[in-house]
């Protein structure tokens, strides 16, 4: 079976519109919406478009499909291999499945056994090779000449970048009058795309990318600098140390500017698209959003489009991160407690907290503190406020009461 398609050769707006139409059939055209609650939170006008509700779940279905519709059917007959330890992996392997086509994913050795299981269930083959994805991509593409297999790179690779560009030109169609585009890079196809197509509806738009603190790679590639690129990062869809050669061009010519967005500003992210929004992002998904709120001055009463990449977090994940936003925000904390070691103490804390309308969640009484001398004991008491005052308002009045407290540091063990 062929499904090889007549395509422009270079890598224009033509292309990601040839693109479009030949991968519409097989993806979602997610929604561009405005939103009020991110609007009000960040003093700009807030679009998003929502790659969270594709298939698998991120913007990379776009590129996967927009190749593998390219091959020949000698191609597809022997199959295609991919790099990469989440989002495209299960985008490739999806839409090989429907299409009929095998397919191999290589992976690093260290890869969450969740995104392994995911790519797996999609149908593809999975290899677990090296440790790091540098390392596994040179085992890729070592496979594939052995092989006789076409690659489907993540990013350097002209079909994937203009399927990625689709995205692009719905957000121009559904939202004309933005006056920005914020979008996440790690190896620069999905920016490069998404310009292209937006400055041939729009020449006037601006472009911004976003890079994780900690992965300033595209910005090293632009601008001749070599900052490192290492460490955990809650972004790890664009945590990548070499960008495109395909891409740097495109960037350098229509993107305005690259910023980097710290881990905390992505952790806020996070929780404001779950707790305002109420949709799941990922953290390169959510980085767009880190922006507005880390460059406030740079977006401030625009009209701005984000691109909200993905939504595939890790549910223990998302749950720390939420949690970790209600003890900023004062809404969750934990206190330490003095108290004698005679009945009722713990009995007349809880009753504080009762008659204030906090909520405890988590009560832990030890009498064996060597720091304490045998006639005394320790609450550990987490509660649930409002807001700060509200916390303030607790903590005063059980030290009225005469107990001696502390507030716990939310990153101690």
């Amino acid at each position: 079976m062929s499904t090889s398609t007549a395509k422009p050769q270079a890598l224009t707006a033509e292309a990601v519109r040839a693109a479009a139409l030949r991968i519409a059939e097989h993806i979602v055209r997610t929604p561009t919406l405005e939103s009020e609650p991110l609007s009000r939170a960040t003093g700009a006008t807030v679009h998003v478009k929502y790659e969270n509700m594709q298939r698998t779940g991120a913007f990379k279905a776009r590129g996967a499909i927009a190749k593998l519709t390219t091959l020949s059917a000698t191609q597809a007959a022997a199959g295609v291999i991919a790099m990469s330890a989440g989002n495209h992996a299960q985008g490739v392997a999806y839409h090989a499945a429907r299409l009929g086509i095998p397919a191999t994913i290589v992976m690093p050795k260290g890869t969450p056994f969740v995104k392994i299981r995911k790519t797996r269930d999609y149908g593809a083959t999975v290899l677990l090779e090296d440790d790091d994805f540098t390392a596994a991509s040179v085992a890729g593409e070592r496979i594939a000449r052995e092989r006789g297999l076409t690659l489907v790179h993540p990013y350097n690779d002209e079909e994937v970048i203009a399927g990625q560009g689709t995205a692009g030109l719905e957000m121009m169609e559904d939202a004309p009058t933005l006056d920005m585009l914020v979008i996440p890079v790690g190896g620069g196809g999905l920016i490069a795309g998404v310009a292209l197509a937006a400055k041939s509806i729009n020449p006037k738009i601006e472009i911004f990318g976003v890079e994780a603190a900690l992965y300033p790679a595209m910005i090293n590639a632009v601008r001749g600098q070599t900052a490192a690129c290492g460490g955990s990062t809650l972004a790890e869809g664009i945590a990548v140390q070499r960008v495109g050669d395909k891409t740097i061009a495109i960037v350098r010519e229509l993107v305005s500017d690259i910023v980097t967005v710290s881990e905390t500003g992505i952790e806020r992210a996070i929780g404001m698209f779950a707790t305002l929004d109420k949709t799941v992002a990922e953290g390169a998904g959510a980085a767009p959003l880190a922006a507005l709120l880390e460059h406030s001055t740079k977006f401030a009463g625009k009209r701005v489009g984000l691109l909200l990449s993905g939504g595939n977090i890790d549910s223990r994940l998302l749950s720390s991160v939420l949690m970790r936003g209600l003890v900023r925000a004062g809404q969750v904390l934990t206190m330490d407690i003095e108290m004698p070691d005679k009945p009722g103490q713990l009995h007349a804390v809880s009753g504080i907290c009762a008659a204030q309308g906090a909520n405890v969640l988590e009560v832990v009484h030890s009498r064996f503190a060597m720091d304490l001398s045998a006639s005394s004991a320790r609450l550990g008491i987490t509660i649930e406020t409002r807001d700060e005052a509200h916390a303030r308002d607790v903590m005063n009045s059980i030290r009225a009461a005469g107990f001696t407290l502390t507030v716990r540091d939310p990153a101690a063990p």
